[in-house]
């Protein structure tokens, strides 16, 4: 199949979006917002770094890679709506297997009412996938990290440590309890855009999306709020089975895991209540799990209270992308 009728195989026909004035065809894609902020973010994915086909089908790594940038959206309390993909084609790929991914991206923008609008199509050695989503929130309601402070309530939604337990079982064949719900986690994430965007009306509220870890994203909203974090980590929410594993392990993907994709946030005590409304009317998992404190002499970091009260510095390290990591 050459790039043209490649590119016709996939691309959408209709559109969701009624911004959408002219999507894939032309040199480029024009929609029109007036009314709204533009939120936009953009990843890179590189086969055997961030996904193997060793543990996902085409349709898992199509999913995931947008779900990834997706959560990116939801942590701005936007609401997803386009996506491009640039897309990086290597010999041993046919042409089922690339419309595998499409159709698994497909998925989840169908669940998101979200438009495929462009992109590129090379060859290459490597598999990589460089997508680009774009999303809308009122103006001036974007979220950011650096809103946290003193005295607010620390949450997560979701339970933590999921994707990691996941890929350990892929990647560990063997006898294990809800295999399909670990599977799925890592596979097929969960994304709260629903839930982020409702909370639009709240006066402050800091948001950052898992991705690299607990311990990773805290302490970026640490950083740029110039404040510490305390977690207690008999709060941290996990699966109901995943007491199957080590508690060193329990510990390391619950704390530095990553891929989750669910969400880490602050509020200030008084909207709390609001935040567990919002999550009942989305269905949402959330949970407090400690609070902001101010920084001390040595900075802005990250407390964690583990199961025998001790409190002590939560060391910032989870995934990284430029680190060799078969996923």
């Amino acid at each position: 199949m050459d790039e043209f009728a490649f590119i016709d195989a996939i691309k959408q026909h209709t559109y969701k979006q009624p911004s959408i004035i002219k999507g894939v065809g032309d040199d480029a894609a024009v929609f029109r917002q007036s009314a709204q902020d533009i939120v936009t973010a953009v990843d890179t994915f590189v086969e055997d770094v961030h996904f193997s086909r060793a543990t996902m089908k085409p349709f898992h790594i199509g999913y995931r890679t947008l779900a990834a940038n997706t959560s990116d959206l939801s942590a701005m309390g936007a609401v997803p709506a386009f996506y491009l993909v640039s897309i990086v084609i290597p010999e041993s790929w046919n042409e089922d297997e690339l419309k595998g991914i499409y159709k698994g991206m497909a998925e989840l923008g169908n669940t998101y009412k979200m438009d495929l609008i462009g992109g590129d199509t090379v060859s290459g050695k490597e598999l990589s996938l460089s997508i680009t989503v774009f999303g809308y929130v009122n103006r001036n309601k974007a979220r950011y990290r650096n809103a946290a402070k003193p005295g607010d309530v620390v949450f997560t939604t979701g339970t933590l440590g999921d994707s990691a337990a996941g890929f350990f079982m892929l990647t560990n064949p063997g006898e294990y309890i809800d295999k399909a719900f670990y599977y799925r986690r890592h596979r097929m994430p969960s994304i709260n855009a629903d839930f982020a965007s409702e909370l639009e009306f709240l006066p402050r509220l800091a948001l950052n999306d898992i991705s690299d870890g607990l311990a990773n994203e805290a302490s970026e909203i640490a950083e740029a709020s110039q404040v510490s974090l305390t977690v207690y980590e008999e709060q941290v929410p996990v699966s109901t089975h995943f007491g199957q594993f080590r508690d060193d392990q329990q510990f390391k993907w619950k704390m530095f895991g990553g891929e989750d994709f669910e969400l880490i946030g602050t509020v200030p005590k008084k909207s709390w209540e609001d935040v567990k409304q919002i999550a009942d009317l989305t269905q949402t998992q959330v949970t407090e799990i400690g609070h902001v404190e101010n920084s001390d002499d040595s900075g802005s970091d990250v407390f964690l209270v583990d199961r025998g009260q001790t409190k002590k510095r939560l060391e910032k390290k989870g995934y990284t992308h430029l680190k060799q990591v078969k996923r």
